[in-house]
């Protein structure tokens, strides 16, 4: 990789590409609209079967076919399932939108936990019934390590650079784009591609039912009754540039990320610190990084997957973060409506913050009826017009994982 000047510096980090396919849409004016109205993409599961289990639907998301825009040839399409297909749709949005041209050199940054599990899940499917049968199964093998994915994802658009994997459960996309960050901040690189992807797979669908986690009625985030989350699949990536890079080339910027914060509570592997301590860490260490009082921050996507336990310790979290501000701050969560998009779930999250700092909205949460008590912030319950200048997006995962992001509107 080429040296980049003033290695030693702190460079200010901005967005100048977006990518995002979701249950909502397959780009990203099409999740703008969804997001901004509060629209749901739920239905009932087509792609494994959910006989037997206590639920049935989540926000599945139906590939593009053909994807758009790439230099693959037509056996390399063939092999990519659902989860690369995402990925790769949402990056070439991403580099359209950048204007950034194919180069060597430039870092891929990815979150996922799953990656391309249902290969996993075919491969074990042929060799139990039909063991003597190989044909596709070295394939399947090949395929099923996650980096092959980035790879053709790099491929896929005649780039090429190091690749860096982050599976921390549900904060892996949102610490994907905090590690681009560092990169970018402290002169690593010029420039990073950085994001999130998931697709739907058996065995993850039903660990979360045989969990209890899912919700057999429908996700409702902070409210007082709610009884579980719902799952989703999709992908969200980012160009994210120095100033200086993005000023030199005439790039558009989308926003600028101002601050990062990361902890791990060690508490337990499935269940949140119930105090929220670690998520209250994450969050100041976010905005402590960027020099902004929590007050300066108007919204927060919360992490808000509507199980009993994480909405509890989250408002705990967030009320105490706000301090005195806690009563003029909003809050939602979009799982409402794409759902739980595991390793995706924080870099879509990231991007819809970017969406409501460049619209002036807030993305509301439909389902939820009655406020948990320990929500002492604003809950965003239908479409809101509100100019922000600051956005926060909190990201925590099993194992006790906890990220936040904060994001700053551009003008």
């Amino acid at each position: 990789m080429p040296a980049f000047p003033q290695a030693h510096a702190i460079h200010r980090v901005v967005v100048t590409g977006a990518g995002m396919i979701t249950a909502l849409g397959a780009d990203w004016a099409a999740n703008v609209e969804g997001f901004r109205c509060g629209r749901q993409g739920f239905r009932d599961v087509t792609r494994f079967p959910t006989v037997g289990q206590r639920v049935n639907r989540a926000a599945e998301v139906s590939p593009p076919d053909p994807i758009p825009g790439t230099i693959l040839g037509h056996r390399a399409l063939g092999r990519l399932d659902a989860a690369a297909r995402f990925l790769i749709t949402a990056m070439g949005e991403a580099l359209e939108q950048s204007r950034l041209r194919p180069a060597p050199g430039i870092p891929l940054v990815l979150g996922t936990t799953s990656g391309q599990m249902p290969l996993g899940e075919a491969f074990f499917r042929q060799a139990l019934a039909q063991p003597a049968h190989r044909r596709g199964q070295a394939i399947r093998a090949v395929q099923y390590q996650p980096q092959s994915q980035a790879i053709d994802a790099q491929c896929a658009f005649g780039f090429s650079g190091p690749v860096t994997l982050i599976a921390n459960a549900c904060a892996s996309g949102a610490n994907a784009i905090g590690h681009a960050w560092h990169l970018v901040r402290h002169g690593r690189a010029p420039r990073v591609v950085a994001g999130g992807y998931e697709a739907l797979s058996q065995l993850v669908f039903a660990g979360f039912d045989c969990l209890q986690a899912l919700s057999t009625t429908t996700c409702r985030p902070f409210d007082a009754q709610r009884d579980g989350l719902a799952l989703g699949e999709g992908a969200a990536v980012f160009v994210l540039e120095s100033l200086e890079a993005a000023e030199r080339r005439g790039a558009v910027v989308l926003g600028e990320i101002v601050g990062y914060g990361t902890r791990t509570d060690l508490h337990h592997l499935t269940q949140p610190q119930p105090d929220g301590a670690a998520a209250f860490a994450s969050m100041r260490e976010a905005c402590a990084v960027a020099g902004v009082d929590p007050g300066a921050v108007g919204y927060v996507n919360a992490h808000g997957t509507g199980t009993p336990a994480n909405d509890g310790s989250e408002a705990r979290a967030i009320a105490r973060w706000a301090g005195d501000h806690a009563a003029s701050l909003h809050v939602s969560s979009t799982k409402a409506g794409v759902g739980h998009l595991l390793g995706a779930a924080g870099a879509v999250e990231f991007g819809i913050c970017l969406m409501s700092l460049a619209g002036g909205w807030l993305p509301p949460m439909l389902t939820t009826r009655t406020a948990d008590p320990a929500c002492t912030f604003r809950l965003v319950r239908e479409a809101t017009m509100f100019p922000l200048e600051y956005a926060l997006t909190n990201s925590f995962g099993f194992g006790g994982a906890n990220a936040s992001l904060l994001v700053r509107r551009w003008s």
